[in-house]
């Protein structure tokens, strides 16, 4: 029942034209939601079908909403300092009083973590040079809200920029990088169906089923690792990046493989910026308690950590997103190759400036700043069509439903999409011609039940 994979240059006479044929066939079973059309744009086309008005940065406009989640952070924190004492107005019984003031604190933990999300995307923004003209300006507002939430500023913006210029890439891309069936050591293709996922046998999907499957709970489990020690972790040893890269690939030193030796001083510069943060939080600790840091800012900054890796994770995380190889790789494909996603009502437009409904917009130009970024979107979306991707979905069931089905994809592929732990994929690469993007790889024939010779 083993197979071997052989490469087309090995195949006997004959065998690249029955595969042609055995393509022709594959592509008119195909139905019109499993074709993903490959698309074919330069970034010229792209730039233009955006108003130019958009591409305006302005300092003053962009400092308002510093100004606006700063004070919002303001209102929560008195808020929070006042908690004991609203309470202590009501003649509430113990269990009463305690389940209340855990319920207060709790609100507003989730609260200061989602406008202390709100700040980390400021910085962000200025990283990318998109909070005003003036490059002075956005370093220096980067570095300070972004050593605010514990990130290296200047280490980041390298890496994140390194990711905006090879979104997609499946050797470049620098963050949610897909494991391929052979990264993952999950079984080898037994059946020639298996490469594109669509019509796996059911006596092949339940093998993998088998081998790869993962209870929601366990599933669960490691969304939760995820969430909470995703960010952190890709910090510090880049989780979630490049396998080729040298172990403990980290962003805080300057002879890590991310940087170029003129970056040296601009990470030290970050460095220094997260060792500030922490000495002013344990100045803090030492003279108010642990516990008021630990509730104070701790925790919301253990919630900014969360939505982050959350936020990160869906917009390049999809059954119906491409990943490109080398060959196939341009930058307007990657560009596209991420998806525009509601988040939580008026919280995402208006708390998190809307990056996780504009973010198309953003990788197609990340200089065009959030406020302008929604007119960019709806331009983009009426130029592009089917080639633009968004959903409406609910944003956490969505985390876990990709967490538990975007398993592998496979290798030696010049386009890949995801495959759960069936090996079903949701869609094809088809080039405009109408032909099936081409893996390069030839099976060995298959006997009359579909299984390998």
């Amino acid at each position: 029942m083993a197979s071997t994979l052989r490469q087309r240059a090995a195949s006997p006479a004959g065998e690249a034209e029955k595969k042609a044929l055995i393509r022709e066939a594959e592509q008119d079973e195909l139905t019109e939601g499993q074709k993903f059309i490959v698309p074919d744009y330069t970034v010229k086309q792209l730039l233009d079908a955006i108003p130019a008005h958009c591409y305006k940065r302005s300092a003053l406009h962009s400092s308002l909403y510093v100004l606006q989640d700063f004070a919002l952070l303001g209102a929560l924190v008195y808020g929070a300092f006042h908690i004991e004492s609203f309470l202590s107005r009501f003649n509430l019984g113990t269990y009463a009083y305690y389940a209340a003031r855990a319920a207060l604190w709790t609100a507003y933990s989730v609260s200061a973590g989602l406008v202390g999300t709100g700040v980390w995307i400021i910085g962000h923004e200025a990283g990318h040079q998109a909070f005003s003209s003036s490059k002075t300006i956005n370093n220096t507002v980067g570095w300070f809200l972004h050593s605010l939430v514990l990130v290296p500023y200047h280490s980041w913006r390298i890496s994140h920029g390194r990711h905006h210029a090879a979104t997609g890439h499946m050797t470049r891309d620098e963050v949610f990088v897909p494991r391929t069936r052979q990264e993952r050591g999950y079984p080898e293709v037994k059946h020639d169906s298996e490469v594109q996922g669509l019509s796996v046998p059911a006596w092949r999907q339940a093998e993998l089923a088998e081998a790869l499957g993962e209870s929601p709970i366990v599933s669960l489990f490691n969304l939760v690792l995820q969430q909470v020690f995703g960010w952190p972790m890709y910090l510090f040893r880049n989780a979630s990046g490049q396998l080729h890269y040298p172990a403990y690939t980290n962003h805080f030193q300057p002879s890590s493989v991310i940087f170029r030796p003129s970056h040296y001083w601009q990470i030290l510069v970050s460095d220094l910026g997260v060792i500030m943060a922490l000495a002013a939080l344990g100045t803090w600790g030492y003279f108010r308690g642990f516990r008021e840091v630990l509730v104070v800012y701790i925790i919301p900054y253990l919630w900014v950590n969360n939505w982050l890796v959350m936020i990160t994770f869906l917009q390049h995380t999809d059954p119906v997103l491409p990943h490109y190889s080398d060959k196939s790789w341009t930058f307007a494909r990657g560009a596209l190759a991420t998806i525009d996603r509601k988040f939580m009502g008026p919280i995402g437009p208006y708390i998190l400036h809307g990056i996780c409904e504009t973010h198309v917009s953003h990788h197609v130009s990340s200089k065009i700043p959030h406020y302008n970024a929604w007119e960019a979107t709806e331009a983009l979306k009426n130029f592009l069509g089917p080639h633009y991707h968004c959903t409406d979905t609910n944003f956490l069931a969505t985390a876990f439903r990709n967490y538990h089905e975007c398993r592998f994809v496979e290798d030696n592929q010049d386009i890949v999409f995801f495959k759960n732990a069936r090996g079903v994929a949701q869609k094809v690469g088809v080039e405009d011609a109408g032909n099936i993007s081409d893996s390069g790889i030839d099976m060995s024939p298959v006997d009359k039940e579909g299984k390998a010779e």
